[in-house]
């Protein structure tokens, strides 16, 4: 049986905890930063976790991540 690939793109947008739990950046945060509040900018920083009904659909694209 042949290697899976791994999509690149996801692997570098992802982290996986020792949980097993996927995080990811919050959006909103490359450009159109004047008009965004401090308090708002400040939230935008931090990481959070991937929903569960998300995971299964990234499974596929990350098929040698240990979960």
């Amino acid at each position: 049986m042949y290697k899976l690939k791994t999509s690149r793109s996801i692997s570098k947008r992802f982290k996986v905890t020792s949980c097993q739990k996927l995080l990811r950046q919050k959006s909103c945060r490359s450009h159109l930063l004047q008009k965004k509040t401090s308090n708002r900018k400040r939230k935008l920083r931090k990481v959070s976790i991937l929903n569960l009904r998300d995971k299964s659909n990234l499974i596929n694209s990350l098929p040698y991540l240990n979960y």
